[in-house]
């Protein structure tokens, strides 16, 4: 490993923490209801961080019905591959301030991790390819070109369209993906598979209007209940899905610790796990349901009345190689089918996205895996993603020949999308090394 760059990369952190702790600040939420100007300002900073990096060419570049997405490159010389670097500068909303250790968008330091709304997702993942040219300066061996979008997280931006429309623009040989991060804290991980998404909102309505529940309830369907009968019904008895059609991928990557997974997911002291099979099984080669949202009355407050209208969102995570839209009719079959008392039941089709399965033999994966055990010191795992990111198949189908990277300085302890997100400043210095080291290093693979 090259001293000079890990010395200046260790050098670069205080810059890169204080980058990181300027866009935590921006409350670059893109979902409907959210002010427009922070967004346009996060991504005015992202712009202005990576022309501080050394791309030559920087602009801001119009995404349907999305935020503007920064696009900056540096042409390749003759002969040199060229690497594509993504990320996102748009973040969940904080939720309630009172859960929160410190105020979501003020970025607070806590035993070497950075707290705040975005800090890891995915505003890490921005700094990190800002760091890594930072410390190659002007003499980057290969082609680079990066893409930062605005509405990852919304998820109802057109994204997927510009990638399809600017094929030639976006064309590399390599793309790598700061989306993700590590199995554990400090463990180098290259993500192998993701699970495909699907999502659908039910609505049940049974009468009018609500009437009372002294003077009809019992002969009256009540919505809430016959949604509740349904929903009931998408797994079995062990917590496995029972919606017909949906596949499964036999999983070979690296296992995951049902005790390590208990304490990441936070599972209460003797509440059982669902389903079957290996934890690492469950999450990257089976499917999963989860009602992520349902409207009803709140219980204080509520009225002595029978409920005449139900919905609820239920997301579905798919194995690779399962097509959504294909997931979305059985899961719609189902309901339909398991509808009691004759309800009128409406299936409304949402966001999809395909699974992913990496090419491992190519020369940049080589490279990939290489520089991370470098920077880290010890050998990289290879394990599956439960997560989404429908982005990767838009760019695989844009550029068929290109090789896919996911890497980057999440891992379980920084609670993404959930109070008291962090990102561990130590993993984000790892992360930065190891993508310096691999950008230097494919310069040696063409």
């Amino acid at each position: 490993m090259p001293a000079d760059l890990q010395q200046t990369i260790k050098g670069l952190m205080p810059r890169l923490t204080d980058e990181l702790k300027k866009l935590v600040r921006l409350p670059s939420v893109a979902f409907p209801d959210f002010p427009t100007a922070p967004v346009e300002q996060t991504g005015a900073a992202v712009a202005q961080l990576l022309t501080e990096a050394g791309l030559p060419s920087v602009r801001m570049m119009d995404v349907p019905r999305a935020p503007q997405a920064v696009f900056g490159e540096r042409p390749a010389q003759p002969g040199a591959p060229t690497v594509l670097l993504y990320a996102h500068y748009d973040v969940q909303p904080a939720g309630p301030e009172e859960a929160w250790a410190s105020k979501p968008f003020e970025p607070t330091e806590r035993d070497g991790r950075l707290y705040g709304r975005g800090a890891a997702d995915d505003k890490s993942g921005v700094v990190m390819h800002a760091g890594a040219l930072l410390a190659l300066g002007d003499d980057c061996p290969v082609g680079v070109k990066v893409l930062i979008e605005g509405q990852e997280e919304a998820g109802d931006g057109g994204i997927e369209e510009f990638v399809a429309a600017n094929a030639e623009l976006l064309k590399a040989d390599v793309i790598v993906i700061s989306d993700v991060g590590n199995y554990a804290l400090g463990v180098p991980t290259l993500t192998t598979s993701l699970r495909g998404m699907a999502a659908l909102d039910v609505e049940i309505e049974t009468l009018e209007g609500a009437v009372h529940s002294g003077m009809f309830g019992g002969p009256a369907p009540d919505s809430l209940i016959a949604l509740c009968r349904m929903v009931a019904t998408l797994h079995d008895d062990a917590g496995d899905v029972a919606v017909k059609g949906l596949g499964t991928m036999e999983y070979d990557g690296a296992p995951y610790d049902e005790a390590a997974f208990r304490t990441d997911a936070g599972v209460l002291d003797g509440v059982d796990l669902v389903g079957s099979g290996t934890i690492a099984d469950r999450l990257y080669g089976k499917p999963s349901i989860n009602v992520i949202g349902i409207d009803a009355p709140a219980v204080e407050g509520a009225a002595n009345a029978l409920i005449p209208k139900a919905r609820a969102r239920i997301s579905v995570r798919l194995a690779p190689g399962v097509e959504p839209d294909d997931a979305l009719q059985a899961v719609k079959a189902h309901l339909e089918a398991v509808a009691p008392w004759n309800v009128r039941v409406k299936v409304t089709p949402g966001t999809t996205g395909e699974g992913f399965l990496a090419r491992t033999d190519g020369p940049a994966y080589a490279a990939a895996g290489t520089a991370m055990a470098a920077a880290y010191g010890k050998d990289v795992v290879h394990y599956g993603e439960g997560g989404s990111i429908p982005l990767v198949a838009a760019f695989l189908g844009a550029i068929p020949g290109a090789e896919m990277i996911l890497w980057g300085a999440e891992e379980p302890m920084c609670k993404i999308h959930a109070p008291n997100e962090s990102v561990d400043l130590g993993e984000l210095e790892r992360c930065v090394l190891a993508e310096a080291l691999f950008i230097a290093g494919m310069a040696e693979q063409k």
